[in-house]
């Protein structure tokens, strides 16, 4: 249930209709507005009548929420969340990226890959110590020491870092190591992860799963901000489909739906999304034309030698140029980079 306040309404009021709302067992979630505040209410709201709460001086009106997410609904939060991943604010007006390899190799290619998109402009370095593969005889990542040089690379550039988790036993880990968890799409719906990662604070970067819908995409987001973390990035990055040209089919029309649904963060990764490196180009400026809040790019030092994904991974020469063409659209979708 939201009850809106009215703007001229005290703090006093507001707080008065919390204590009543918390003595009949609700929890409340207080979102304050320029012009006024919002009270989401969860819990048993089965049991209040909406209508007793307009007679509570400074209430504007009551209204339920039929959809099943609560928290991540922005009906709850009608100001878009802007997440702070170690200084970098992600959902404002400035568009993020996230970029390097797929797969931490050895020092000198996170190292040098890692240099190179930052002086390009990139704002996190995005790289797999642990690599969920659909074969078993497939490159798993170097694990705790591909960890260790991430932050190796982090110290020399600055850069936070985002890395993908794999299990709930390592959320102790990731939550001392890393800045940015990435959950990917394998993990979307491993509940047990979800909310141990809701015990954390950290940012969370939450990969729609290959064949999820929208909803079950925030009902996942929801499992992590109803454990406690408020902290969640959305990461479309292509659902699965019967065409086989691409890697995977990109859904930019749910960015708008998100963004109408929800008021969390959305940014795409086109990599994974097509797994040509010859479209991420065009796929990176659609994606900010249809409203993303940022992108998540492989990029590779060596695509060709790469031990997984270099058919997908651009140049840092290629990055180079697609930061330069965002540039210029950046101002056309009122956005900065």
């Amino acid at each position: 249930m939201i009850i809106i306040m009215k703007p001229e309404a005290t703090a006093q009021q507001i707080d008065d209709l919390c204590d009543n709302l918390e003595s009949r067992g609700m929890t409340v979630q207080r979102n304050s507005g320029v012009d006024c505040t919002v009270l989401g209410v969860i819990g048993d709201v089965g049991s209040l009548d909406p209508h007793d709460f307009l007679t509570h001086e400074g209430v504007e009106r009551v209204m339920p929420v039929s959809e099943p997410f609560k928290k991540a609904n922005r009906k709850f939060h009608p100001q878009d969340s802007v997440i702070d991943c170690k200084g970098v604010p992600v959902g404002g007006r400035k568009l993020v990226l996230f970029a390097g390899p797929c797969s931490v190799e050895n020092s000198e290619q996170i190292t040098d890959t890692a240099l190179k998109v930052r002086a390009s402009g990139a704002d996190i370095l995005r790289g797999g110590a642990y690599k969920p593969r659909t074969s078993p005889y497939s490159f798993q990542g170097l694990k705790l020491h591909g960890l260790e040089l991430l932050e190796e690379a982090s110290s020399i550039t600055g850069m936070p870092i985002c890395t993908e988790i794999m299990s709930p036993k390592l959320v102790e880990e990731f939550d001392r190591r890393v800045d940015v968890i990435q959950v990917g799409a394998r993990n979307m719906q491993n509940f047990d992860l979800l909310s141990e990662l809701g015990k954390t604070r950290k940012p969370i970067l939450l990969k729609r799963g290959m064949s999820a819908t929208v909803y079950d995409w925030l009902l996942s987001a929801e499992y992590i901000m109803a454990a406690g973390n408020p902290n969640v990035i959305l990461c479309e990055r292509g659902i699965r489909t019967f065409e086989n040209y691409t890697r995977n089919t990109l859904d930019l029309s749910v960015i708008p739906a998100i963004k109408r649904l929800s008021h969390l963060p959305v940014i795409v990764d086109p990599s994974h999304a097509t797994g040509l490196s010859w479209m991420v180009e065009r796929m990176s400026l659609a994606a900010i034309a249809a409203g993303a809040d940022g992108l998540l790019v492989e990029v590779h030092n060596d695509p060709p030698h790469a031990l997984s994904d270099g058919a997908q991974s651009l140049t840092p020469d290629q990055f180079a140029q697609l930061v330069g063409k965002i540039h210029g659209m950046a101002p056309i979708v009122e956005r900065t980079l």
